[in-house]
């Protein structure tokens, strides 16, 4: 019996190790984009993970805004993100609205207790 007992001892955590290894691996699979580094978050359309900074990001960067490729895309400003002990830029580009209607609301930081939070951008559309 304790035989049997130590072996139930060892499995469990073993068993344990394998879900916290695998649950990460199978989120990263669904997605195209890397996982965030540790104690950073983004916003997907499938999964969502919360980034706080230790500190407020730099003043945003003048961008010169290009020609527009079609009259179906709209221009998302770039911004700064958190990458887990440094600011970075992500500059603007252009993206496809998903219909006429649509108004891209950008994202932004927010001052929170513990840091500052980004609030990912979205797409907002009218009724009407």
């Amino acid at each position: 019996m304790s035989r049997q007992f130590s072996t139930h001892r060892f499995i469990l955590p073993v068993l344990i190790a394998g879900v916290c290894i695998a649950a990460p691996l199978a989120a990263r699979a669904q997605s195209d984009r890397p996982a965030p580094p540790p104690g950073t978050t983004t916003t997907t359309t499938t999964t969502t993970f919360e980034v706080i900074a230790p500190n407020p990001p730099p003043p945003l960067k003048v961008e010169a805004i290009p020609p527009a490729p079609s009259p179906s895309v709209t221009w998302e400003p770039g911004h700064w993100t958190w990458s887990g002990n440094t600011w970075v830029w992500d500059a603007g580009h252009y993206v496809e609205r998903p219909s006429a209607q649509a108004v891209w609301e950008p994202g932004h930081w927010v001052e929170r207790p513990n840091g500052w939070l980004w609030v990912a951008g979205r797409w907002r559309v009218s009724g009407g």
